[in-house]
């Protein structure tokens, strides 16, 4: 009877014990999930400020979405939807969504629009800055016809003053002919303002920089790259532009002279994508970054430090944003004189003699 009694008390025993480790195990396993999830939640906010940094297919101030923008797709005939509601509504397209990044996949082929044609964030913002610089040019046209023949003065000269740079320190230094680069003056003139104005808006607090998509960067490189051969052909003839290919080797070596010369074609505009792309989103990745120290660390006794070196970040970003403009205008310049080379100086004879 007591050993019995006695084995009672060992399983009551062992079922408590059994059960206080069950507890133990529920607690750390809940604990861990809580943290897991805690972490998780920080890492999702700090994936959604990084995110910002992408296109929309929204018009957004900061993380602040203001109003929806129209869809224009080009798929078997021409479709144009106010917004991604009326997208959805229409049954043509089945709109879905993950992680912030929305598909579009027509219905009855099961793939995306042939083209996508819809206004995006960026493109908002590139309209922007052509409305910027258009202001600026009108208003420095009005001052020279209210003071005609009177030297600049204020805004006027200011702006003068860009243009001469970019004329005397960009576009004459590395185009050899003078008839040539005062007929491409006017576009490196854009080119210049409009660069720099998309990137000086980007850090402006809650805009974006559409130099910051490669769509933008790769769009500007693909209109230097025609200006380039465009222009190399109306100077040297279209003749000795493919002449040109064989980089000055025999036609017996052109096998492997034309294949290197036609990727160095394309290499150029593709440095002037990446280079302008890569250095105007790596300052904005790098102030991310800094604000991603005070979620890891999870403590605001760093915030002096971090506020300090965002502040520095930001004052290059303001150098960066002129230097990037500089280059590329400059790059195209060059390229320019590159593929017309000593042709440009028979042209601007022959000018010269006219």
């Amino acid at each position: 009877m007591s050993q019995n009694n006695s084995n009672t008390k060992l399983d009551l025993i062992d079922t408590k014990n059994s059960s206080n480790e069950l507890e133990l195990q529920e607690h750390d396993h809940s604990h861990t999930d809580s943290k897991q999830g805690h972490e998780e939640q920080e890492g999702s906010i700090f994936m959604q400020l990084l995110g910002k940094l992408n296109d929309h297919d929204a018009l957004y101030i900061g993380a602040y979405k203001i109003t929806d923008l129209p869809k224009i797709y080009i798929d078997n005939g021409f479709h144009f939807f106010k917004n991604t509601k009326a997208v959805k509504e229409s049954g043509l397209y089945t709109v879905t969504e993950h992680k912030g990044h929305k598909s579009i996949v027509n219905n009855e082929t099961g793939l995306a629009p042939a083209w996508d044609l819809s206004i995006t964030n960026f493109v908002i913002f590139q309209w922007l800055a052509i409305l910027i610089c258009v202001a600026i040019f009108r208003k420095a046209i009005v001052g020279y016809k209210k003071r005609p023949g009177k030297a600049p003065s204020g805004f006027q000269n200011a702006v003068e003053s860009i243009i001469l740079y970019v004329r005397d320190q960009m576009v004459r230094p590395n185009i050899p002919s003078v008839a040539v680069s005062d007929f491409l003056l006017p576009y490196f003139i854009a080119l210049f303002f409009f660069i720099w104005t998309m990137n000086l808006m980007g850090l402006i607090p809650g805009a974006h920089t559409a130099t910051g998509a490669i769509a933008t960067t790769g769009g500007l490189a693909i209109i230097s790259f025609l200006v380039i051969n465009i222009t190399a052909m109306k100077v040297s003839g279209v003749g000795a532009w493919f002449k040109h290919l064989l980089g000055g080797a025999p036609w017996w070596l052109g096998f492997i002279m034309v294949p290197i010369e036609v990727v160095g074609l394309f290499i150029k505009p593709f440095a002037l994508t990446i280079r302008l792309f890569a250095n105007m989103t790596a300052g904005h990745v790098i102030l991310l970054s800094l604000l991603g120290i005070l979620f890891f660390f999870k403590t605001l006794a760093l915030s002096p430090a971090i506020t300090a070196f965002s502040l520095f970040i930001y004052a290059l970003e303001l150098l960066v944003a002129t230097i990037q403009a500089y280059l590329f205008t400059m790059l195209t310049a060059i390229f320019v004189g590159l593929a017309i080379g000593d042709h440009a100086h028979e042209h601007g004879a022959e000018s010269h003699a006219h």
